[in-house]
């Protein structure tokens, strides 16, 4: 359902991929947005688009959410403007492939940082005022690789299963209150990820068929106005998640998976 009035959206990781297409979702539904990342360039390009093409407000705050004092500085920031956020679509996040082992630990515990405890501060930041004013709603964006055990992903993996099960729990919690949790949960997808990741994926896996960010994008869009918990975009990442992952025994799933995600030894 579109908003009945003027909204405002903070999304996080908004200057490209997931996060810059589903900017153009809520901009194409007439939302004022607030964007936050840390490619300030990147960001000012796409506010000065859809303020031209929707007549919007945008507005943007740079900032590195692998820095704990980002989120409070967000909220800070947004409080002295006397800005009210309806919307938080918590976006960022990024993931490395490799052994656990040989990965180095600061950038693994970046990733919690991004991928959870950024995600949880936000939250827990800007619910309050949405329960308070009875209505808002958070989108998730977490991965169906949060329904699987991932062996050479580990840690990405994981941090995906917990935004899937904090999504879960908030949606039980917040019964009643006006405010909805959404998990969108993409497989595959064309962004930037894997140049972060920094992986060497197999020939085979490299040329799986990706969906495109703006697919992705649209079809959580679409779930999250209708008020649906979980949005997994694709027909077989469906599957993947909601068979594979319960009808095989967990042994048998670590197996595949980390054959899947095994680094090619011939790169």
């Amino acid at each position: 359902m579109k908003p009945a009035t003027t909204e405002t959206v903070l999304i996080t990781g908004a200057s490209s991929g997931i996060g810059l297409e589903l900017a153009k979702c809520f901009a194409a539904d007439k939302s004022n947005l607030i964007l936050v990342a840390r490619n300030t360039a990147a960001m000012e390009t796409l506010a000065a688009e859809l303020r031209r093409e929707h007549q919007i407000e945008v507005h943007i705050i740079t900032a590195d959410l692998a820095l704990p004092e980002s989120p409070p500085m967000i909220f800070d920031e947004l409080k002295g403007r006397g800005t009210i956020v309806d919307v938080l679509v918590n976006n960022a996040g990024f993931g490395l492939h490799g052994e656990f082992v040989e990965l180095p630990l600061h950038r693994q515990l970046e990733m919690v940082q991004v991928n959870i405890a950024a995600l949880v501060a936000l939250t827990g930041l800007f619910l309050p005022g949405m329960v308070a004013r009875r209505h808002g709603g958070i989108l998730n964006v977490g991965s169906v690789a949060g329904y699987f055990p991932g062996p050479r992903m580990s840690v990405y993996f994981s941090t995906k299963a917990f935004v899937r099960s904090f999504s879960d729990g908030l949606v039980e919690e917040l019964r009643g209150t006006g405010v909805t949790v959404t998990n969108l949960a993409p497989g595959p997808t064309e962004t930037n990820f894997s140049a972060v990741a920094r992986g060497h994926f197999r020939r085979r896996i490299s040329s799986d068929k990706k969906m495109s960010a703006t697919t992705v994008a649209q079809f959580g869009y679409k779930k999250f106005r209708q008020g649906k918990t979980e949005a997994i975009p694709g027909g077989i990442n469906w599957l993947l998640a909601h068979l594979v992952a319960k009808l095989f025994p967990r042994t048998i799933i670590r197996r595949l998976v980390g054959k899947y995600n095994k680094l090619d030894s011939s790169k």
